[in-house]
């Protein structure tokens, strides 16, 4: 019982210790977490680049910076031009409308695609053609079950036909029946 005591009389002491010697280094502590958490680092090279740590770029090696704080609610992949780089970079910008009183002929640079909801060709791997294509575009969603395509074969319903016909004689001649059934599994 004593050396029980003895035990809990070290404990009481340590945790007292520990309480007077860390309890105002962990005040000044969760301030400096919170200041650095607020801080983030960049490259002034690779801005892209965001560490909540200071630090080197992984890119160019270059020491971190801290990023400026209050992007005025731009997202990451946002920027903002003050208005001397608008100037300098000569950017002009014009609302675009329906009814514009302005009849200037504006050019517009762009990327043409493809309406993939129109496209109506896809490759078989067996002689025949698709009637009807239900799915026509990517990204479009698929549930399990549901029909992709109508396809026409003259060969996949001659196969088909032969395994009706091997169908009727599979008492008699199984093995016919097995090979039909194969023949028809591999189309």
């Amino acid at each position: 019982m004593k050396k029980y005591s003895i035990y809990l009389v070290f404990i009481v002491v340590g945790l007292g210790l520990g309480w007077l010697l860390f309890s105002d280094s962990e005040t000044t502590h969760e301030s400096h977490t919170t200041e650095a958490a607020a801080t983030k680092w960049t490259c002034s090279m690779h801005p892209q680049i965001v560490q909540p740590d200071p630090g080197d770029c992984p890119i160019c090696g270059m020491d971190l910076i801290p990023a400026e704080v209050g992007a005025e609610g731009l997202n990451e992949n946002q920027f903002k031009l003050t208005e001397n780089a608008i100037a300098l970079g000569n950017i002009q910008t014009t609302k675009v409308a329906v009814n514009s009183e302005n009849s200037e002929m504006i050019r517009l640079s762009g990327k043409i695609i493809e309406n993939e909801e129109a496209n109506v060709v896809q490759v078989a791997y067996f002689p025949g053609r698709i009637e009807k294509l239900y799915v026509n575009f990517n990204g479009q969603e698929v549930k399990r079950g549901q029909l992709l395509a109508a396809v026409y074969s003259s060969e996949l319903n001659n196969a088909q036909q032969e395994l009706i016909a091997a169908a009727n004689l599979k008492e008699e001649q199984p093995e016919l029946y097995k090979v039909v059934r194969n023949k028809l599994k591999l189309w």
